[in-house]
């Protein structure tokens, strides 16, 4: 720190460096004018500002209620999990055996077997259409029994779809066995 002496020092040396004229009669005028002018920048950012909370808030509660009615419109198409809990182990257990089943032909698929397995597949996809149409039905009919039995026969076909070529494919096989080995016995 500088002491008393120092300071002294300082401002004795820099006396006839200080600006110490009077300022024109002008001056308080233009600096009243300034000072007016910055009311009105300083009014206009405090407006802005008062808004900014208000704005804030306006944009969450727009993203709420989109939000709310984007998942209304997702809850308002049932499928049978949304019905009981025993219902969505049903689902679960054929969507399980489903995807099972088409993982097993996935492994079976071979080249003789290829217009088996896209029969399958055509077919599977047609009835895949026809349960989303029967959940859109579901959620018109306020769980109708008449579409959940509807929904589960239809879940049952594709596993019988599968099953079916799944046998097919087994049967090819066999029927290529049998060829060969009556080939090789001649």
């Amino acid at each position: 720190m500088m002491n008393k002496d120092n300071i002294e020092d300082l401002f004795e040396n820099l006396q006839h460096e200080f600006d110490v004229e009077v300022p024109s009669d002008d001056h308080k005028r233009r600096f009243m004018k300034k000072l007016n002018n910055k009311d009105v920048v300083a009014a206009h950012k405090s407006n802005r500002n008062f808004w900014m909370p208000f704005i804030g808030i306006a944009a969450s509660l727009a993203l709420l209620v989109t939000v709310f009615v984007g998942s209304q419109k997702d809850e308002s198409v049932y499928d049978l999990a949304s019905i009981s809990p025993e219902m969505a182990q049903t689902q679960n257990f054929f969507d399980t055996t489903i995807a099972s089943e088409l993982t097993k032909i996935e492994k079976e698929s071979n080249p003789e077997t290829s217009l088996l397995v896209a029969d399958a597949m055509m077919q599977l996809k047609r009835l895949e259409k026809e349960y989303l149409s029967l959940k859109e039905d579901l959620s018109e009919s306020g769980n109708d029994q008449r579409v959940i039995y509807a929904m589960i026969s239809n879940f049952q076909n594709r596993i019988d779809i599968l099953q079916n070529t799944l046998k097919q494919i087994e049967n090819v096989k066999q029927l290529k066995n049998n060829h060969n080995e009556s080939s090789t016995t001649i």
